[in-house]
């Protein structure tokens, strides 16, 4: 059975963060969504996070609904790219 730990991208931070956010499992964060998350993690702390957080999110979760996810898709930053280019697309 995973554990939250073994989630490539989650470190310390992101364990202390998903605690405070009374997600414990793999399990209940394969039903979580990232920007919902994230905006949650912004209301219960009282501060805006780093926007990479979300990209932290979006790789945990990811990996939580798909074991077999590709390596690639495992690293925060493959988000962050992702999220930008959507970014530069809604834009034009």
């Amino acid at each position: 059975m995973r554990e939250l730990e073994d989630l490539e991208s989650v470190g310390p931070a992101t364990l202390a963060d998903l605690e405070l956010l009374s997600i414990r499992s793999v399990e209940a964060l394969a039903r979580q969504e990232p920007h919902a998350l994230y905006d949650r993690l912004c209301r219960e702390t009282g501060a805006r996070h780093d926007v990479c957080a979300l990209d932290v999110f979006a790789a945990a979760i990811a990996q939580a609904r798909d074991p077999d996810l590709p390596a690639e898709q495992r690293k925060w930053w493959w988000w962050s790219r992702r999220r930008k280019a959507e970014a530069r697309h809604a834009r034009a």
